[in-house]
């Protein structure tokens, strides 16, 4: 909890710059997950993970385009990363 705290403290001083870092960085990681998700097939399984990881990327997009409070954001960012990064892991493990 206190790394947790640690980093939103951080990102609450700094909001405008983090905010596009982290943009740039969920778009790039949830672009990968994309891509490693249709690698393996165009099954149901596939498209509803394609679906999450494109909903969750844009709702923390759509957080910091309507200005909402910066914990709101940061929480969605941490969702956003936590959720491209295992589906990644979990296709490319299925994958090789």
């Amino acid at each position: 909890m206190k790394l947790y705290n640690t980093l939103y403290k951080d990102f609450e001083d700094l909001y405008v710059g983090y905010s596009a870092v982290a943009i740039i960085l969920s778009t790039c990681l949830g672009a990968a997950a994309a891509m490693v998700i249709l690698m393996n097939g165009h099954d149901f399984i596939q498209m509803f993970q394609l679906f999450l990881v494109v909903a969750v990327c844009m709702t923390y997009m759509v957080t910091v385009l309507a200005q909402l409070k910066p914990k709101f954001v940061f929480n969605t960012l941490i969702f956003s990363l936590l959720l491209s990064a295992l589906l990644l892991i979990i296709n490319v493990v299925m994958r090789y």
